[in-house]
């Protein structure tokens, strides 16, 4: 019995050494820990897909959707693969720049052209504009005419008069015709006094074929037009050469554009207008400017330039609105290199494109100073910065510099590199000098920019009243910008027409000294912008006169004392095609006027004013 045992030990134990034996190099020899295998998982790790906003380059997720900031599409984060051709450059792939709607075009030289765009109205040729008086005095029996805006032609019956004095001349015409074959020379002095007012010889025959006293007479029309004005009833007591209508002929009219004072020198006579008629939709007219006021209108700070308009077809009239547009050739400026303005990123005291350039490992863009010229409508001459042949990116530049954020590279917010956070920030931001310069701190890596708040105190000595007097103003402003933030055209276009009336109201006797010269000049740019704000046909002419608005009224913000309570300065970069713009706001929630509901929460608090009484 135990020889039995000892020896099913001995099998059992070498079975299972033998077992044990076969497991590990089956299952522990495919189980390296090589560095090739670390490498692999790495790899797999580093390689997993990140989404970001360009907008907002915090945002960081492992699938695609919206952002949730402000809405936009989220795009693929790529590693950056060609630093070692330019530390500077920023590298995208195709699928990165189509998903961020990146565009490119080659700088080119040409003739830069600048547009002006010009509002204005349509106005009755002056010259064409007629008196229609009564050359006899006496009482109006019978008016043919009963409104204005009828029409009149020359030598039509307009009215019937009893003139007394016509009564005694008719009586002395008879009497001097019997004695007329001996003396004729009185009989010609009758017939001559009957001529002087306006009788014709015609008329004059007829009253002595008929042989007897007209009691009523008729005035009759010089000229043929449309009456304007009415300025008598029936029954009414004239004396000779008062006028009784207003004739205008409007077959020739004249369109008068308001040129503000910055664009007048690129406005000369004879320069040619397209302009179109918002009632006459479809339409475009041409003609070219005759004549421009020398003098400038010192409430609205505009010129007149004329346009006269053969109007034969009748379709413009008196009071009609109209938009034209003056292609100016700049003087000197030939052949100059000109780029859109959507390629140019600005910020106030810089302004940058992104240059592409092209590698066997892709796509590179490096950020690029320029030195802007005039801005020629939608697009501006560049003086230096840039040469002919040169791809710039056109569109989605903001999506570059984000990267160029992320990758810690020189960008439009970081001139000098290295990663900026930035909340809900997604545009142009003061640079670390400025912001030193403004007040605030500079940002430093990894921490979010806060807006800088400013304990101001009075600039001008004004009177309090006049402060209060700016109240109204305001509460019109912040109205506005909720219209507008709310999508509401009808209600923003009512709100800032009352803006306008409530800017008119200010008595601008309550600003004295220095302050009554700044008030003017404030009030005249407020002026401008609201001036037409009342004829706009959709929510996007209102949002760009809120913005000039914004400009003056954050300007004044900082000169008067308005309001007691703290005021914030808002700023969108997003807003006027990329170039970014301001707003102010009682409260410190970020609601965007320039957007309304598609991006509302986009924007952030640039700064908080707060008064020191």
């Amino acid at each position: 019995m135990k020889a039995i045992d000892k020896k099913t030990i001995i099998i059992a134990a070498a079975t299972l050494f033998v077992g044990l034996l076969a497991g590990w190099l089956i299952f522990g020899g495919n189980k390296s820990n090589s560095p090739d295998d670390y490498e692999q998982v790495e790899t797999e790790i580093d390689e997993e897909t990140v989404w970001t906003c360009s907008m907002h380059p915090q945002i960081r997720q492992n699938e695609p959707g919206d952002c949730p900031i402000c809405g936009m599409d989220l795009i693929l984060l790529e590693d950056d693969q060609n630093t070692e051709l330019d530390p500077m450059a920023i590298s995208m792939s195709p699928t990165a720049m189509k998903l961020a709607g990146v565009s490119t075009a080659i700088v080119r030289e040409m003739d830069p052209v600048k547009q002006v765009r010009l509002n204005g109205k349509v106005e009755a040729d002056e010259r064409l504009i007629y008196s229609q008086s009564s050359h006899i005095p006496g009482r109006i029996e019978k008016l043919m005419l009963n409104f204005t805006g009828e029409y009149v032609s020359k030598g039509q019956t307009i009215a019937y008069l009893y003139s007394p004095e016509l009564v005694t001349a008719q009586e002395e015409l008879f009497e001097a015709k019997k004695i007329s074959e001996t003396q004729p020379q009185l009989f010609a002095a009758a017939k001559e006094k009957l001529k002087n007012w306006k009788l014709s010889d015609k008329q004059i025959e007829g009253i002595l074929n008929a042989g007897k006293i007209q009691e009523e007479f008729p005035v009759q029309a010089d000229v043929s037009g449309y009456v304007t004005a009415k300025m008598i009833n029936r029954g009414d007591y004239v004396r000779g050469g008062e006028t009784i209508f207003e004739i205008a002929d409007l077959h020739k009219v004249w369109v008068l554009f308001d040129v503000y004072e910055s664009d007048i020198a690129w406005i000369e006579k004879g320069d040619k207008v397209e302009f179109s008629i918002a009632s006459l939709p479809g339409e475009n007219f041409e003609s070219s400017i005759s004549y421009i006021d020398p003098v400038i209108n010192p409430k609205t700070r505009v010129a007149k330039a004329r346009v006269e308009y053969n109007n034969a077809s009748g379709k413009l009239k008196p009071e009609m609105f109209v938009s034209g547009v003056v292609e100016a050739d700049l003087a000197g400026k030939s052949n100059s290199l000109v780029v859109p303005k959507t390629a140019v990123m600005w910020t106030g005291k810089r302004s940058v494109v992104y240059n592409k350039t092209q590698s066997d490992q892709g796509v590179n863009f490096i950020m690029r100073e320029v030195r802007l010229g005039p801005a020629l409508g939608d697009s501006y001459v560049i003086e230096n910065g840039l040469t002919e042949g040169e791809e710039i990116a056109v569109n989605g530049t903001f999506s570059i510099d984000a990267a160029a954020q992320l990758a810690g590279k020189p960008s439009m917010m970081s001139p000098e590199g290295g990663q900026v956070m930035t909340g809900h920030n997604h545009g142009s931001q003061p640079d670390r000098q400025e912001s030193m310069d403004m007040g605030g701190s500079g940002s430093q890596e990894g921490q979010e920019i806060k807006p800088q708040a400013a304990e101001v105190s009075k600039s001008l000595s004004v009177d309090s009243h006049a402060e209060e007097a700016l109240q109204p103003l305001y509460a019109a402003y912040l109205k506005w910008k909720d219209a507008l933030t709310n999508d509401d055209f009808e209600e923003a276009q009512e709100i800032a027409t009352k803006m306008k009336s409530e800017l008119d109201r200010i008595n601008m006797g309550l600003f004295e000294g220095d302050a009554h010269n700044v008030w003017m000049d404030y009030k005249g740019k407020l002026s401008s912008s609201l001036e037409h704000v009342q004829h706009f046909s959709d929510i996007e002419q209102l949002r760009k006169a809120f913005q000039t608005v914004s400009v003056t009224m954050i300007e004044m913000t900082n000169a008067f004392t308005p309001l007691d309570e703290t005021i914030y300065v808002l700023h969108c970069p997003m807003a006027d095609d990329n170039k970014g713009a301001d707003w102010l706001s009682t409260e410190k929630e970020i609601r965007n006027p320039y957007f309304g509901s598609s991006m509302l929460t986009c924007g952030e608090v640039t700064r908080e004013i707060k008064y020191l009484k």
